[in-house]
């Protein structure tokens, strides 16, 4: 069962957050707002925060141009995971990652499916790696996001987790880009 270690010393880390939508303003981005609230919350940083449209390749441009930020460790991004033909935020995440996080999606859509049920198929919520920085693509409700947060993330972006987490492993996730 995991647990945190008392003591290891807790590590912020820096973690931009995008919502995608046609539609919402930043006065009207409840998701966006909910996850920035939890991440200051749990004692990390939000480096940066953005609003775009539906549209694939600004969104992976954004996405690539976070990853290529030495200052930015995470990006989650809310919203456009869905099923119609606007939805493309999953497109652009794997447009961009080198690796795939395969088990999020599977565990949140597990969490999702004890929440509401049988509608968690409808969502496509991803996780991957590029550069050396974490991707996460959540559903774009503030349930979503926070039922990715609570029951997943702030334990896997807490460096005392155990019996591992996604911090003690980020200065390895680009090694393969340092050998020579």
């Amino acid at each position: 069962m995991s647990r945190i270690d008392d003591s290891k010393q807790f590590l912020p880390i820096r973690i931009a957050v995008l919502t995608v939508s046609d539609s919402r303003q930043a006065d009207q981005d409840r998701s966006g707002d909910t996850l920035a609230g939890r991440i200051e919350e749990a004692g990390h940083i939000v480096a940066d925060r953005k609003i775009l449209r539906d549209e694939r390749a600004e969104i992976a441009a954004q996405l690539r141009a976070w990853c290529d930020h030495p200052e930015i460790d995470v990006v989650i991004s809310t919203g456009g995971t869905g099923l119609t033909g606007r939805d493309v935020t999953v497109e652009a995440h794997r447009d961009v990652y080198e690796k795939e996080i395969d088990a999020f999606g599977t565990v949140f859509t597990v969490i999702s499916f004890q929440k509401i049920g049988t509608s968690a198929v409808q969502s496509r919520a991803t996780g991957g790696v590029r550069n050396g920085t974490y991707l996460f693509a959540l559903p774009g409700s503030p349930g979503a996001c926070k039922d990715a947060w609570d029951e997943i993330l702030r334990a896997q972006f807490d460096y005392r987790h155990r019996p591992c987490n996604f911090v003690e492993i980020l200065p390895r996730l680009d090694e393969h880009l340092r050998r020579k």
